[in-house]
């Protein structure tokens, strides 16, 4: 009777592990209804703007590279302008070169370009202001190219990521997943329905959270990632309930284990 009764348990223990396995998986899945909230919005393709304090790295190119020396002072072929970046999804390790003179955009939102002066740079995507540069430039240069990229761009994961840390962003733009990403994606103690993420827009700091199991996030105007945003992942309960067990909880229940076993084969004889 007691060998029923103990099989029982064990199987109704192995069921209900299972159904909370299965309930926990489904958590881990990212905008489970995608497929909904695609035929009701387009995704939301706009990028950050240019704010105060980013440093934008400026090469002007063209086939006779001597009639655009005016527009690249201070710069010659042989300067390389080093920028660090994350090398093998690690936080500001490796080096990347982009050449080129540097501006700081100022409390004005504006940059001090050679020849044309002050030029507003705030409040643009980097796209917009390299063409609006570039269309400057065909007053005075024939096919001129423009290279453009901020330098300090960076972001800070912490919390329940694989790497947290401060990573810079050579490419200007990220967003949340590719941010994500970098950092090694979530743990599994990871909050994929409550993340944080703190941004200071020229001295204004807002707060929001996003929940990536619901696909509309996409839509939301945290999705783009902007300069200094600070991506903060919380523990879920099952960590919140483990950090609150005593670390030596494994060793009293394989020696209670033992002692059962123990007792077990006594009775038995």
């Amino acid at each position: 009777m007691n060998k029923n009764i103990f099989l029982l348990l064990t199987c109704f223990l192995l069921l209900a592990t299972s159904c909370k396995t299965k309930e926990k998986a489904s958590e881990l899945s990212y905008m489970q209804n995608i497929e909904e909230i695609a035929t009701q919005a387009t995704i939301n393709t706009s990028h950050s703007t240019l704010q105060t304090g980013d440093q934008l790295v400026v090469l002007v190119t063209a086939k006779d590279m001597a009639v655009v020396k005016p527009f690249n002072q201070n710069y010659s072929s042989g300067e390389i302008s080093q920028l660090s970046v994350p090398s093998g999804n690690t936080p500001l390790q490796g080096q990347s070169n982009l050449p080129g003179p540097t501006y700081m955009v100022d409390a004005h939102g504006e940059i001090d370009f050679p020849v044309f002066g002050k030029l507003q740079a705030g409040g643009k995507t980097l796209v917009q202001f390299q063409d609006e540069l570039r269309s400057k430039l065909t007053a005075y240069v024939k096919n001129p190219s423009v290279s453009m990229r901020i330098s300090n761009y960076k972001i800070t994961l912490l919390g329940e990521v694989a790497r947290p840390g401060q990573y810079i962003i050579p490419d200007g733009q990220t967003t949340l997943l590719s941010a994500l990403g970098l950092a090694g994606d979530l743990t599994m103690y990871g909050k994929r329905d409550d993340i944080l993420i703190v941004r200071n827009d020229d001295g204004q700091i807002t707060k929001q959270r996003v929940n990536m199991l619901q696909a509309d996030f996409i839509n939301s105007p945290y999705f783009y990632l902007q300069q200094g945003d600070v991506i903060y992942v919380a523990p879920n309960n099952t960590k919140e309930k483990a950090s609150r067990l005593d670390p030596n909880m494994p060793i009293y229940i394989s020696v209670a284990g033992i002692i059962v076993t123990v007792l077990a084969l006594v009775f038995k004889k």
